[in-house]
């Protein structure tokens, strides 16, 4: 079922994950790049993109991580993911990161690399622009 927890509107790349993030354990504060090398995104940055994955894990402190990210000018422009743990939703929340929930199947279509719009105001509020 698709939600809207963190109202915004973006235009941006994808970065997609089949993994869960831990944002405490997986994520350099500074710069949002994946330092986990047994992470799918390893040496990634999350930066200026719209971050794809499956849902967050791990410590509640992960909100700070998300906070930091966006204080430290490293975060994404949004997150979507199948599901939402309180972690990443309290570090949206904060750090004013758009976040949605898609369903499996919507999950599946997201592609990494491709350019998309994410408009929380619409009724189906990611657009694959044409």
């Amino acid at each position: 079922m698709r939600k809207i927890l963190v109202h915004g509107k973006v235009k941006g790349t994808i970065l997609k994950s089949q993994n869960p993030i831990n944002f405490l354990g997986t994520m350099d504060k500074k710069t949002g790049i994946i330092n986990d090398k047994s992470h799918d995104l390893f040496q990634k940055s999350v930066k200026d993109r719209i971050l794809v994955f499956p849902y967050g894990i791990g410590s509640s402190v992960g909100a700070y991580t998300i906070y930091s990210i966006k204080s430290n000018n490293s975060a994404p422009l949004a997150m979507v993911c199948e599901k939402v743990d309180l972690t990443v939703a309290t570090g949206c929340a904060l750090a004013n990161i758009p976040l949605i929930t898609v369903t499996k199947d919507e999950f599946s279509l997201l592609e990494n690399g491709k350019e998309v719009s994410l408009d929380t105001d619409l009724p189906n509020p990611i657009i694959f622009p044409g």
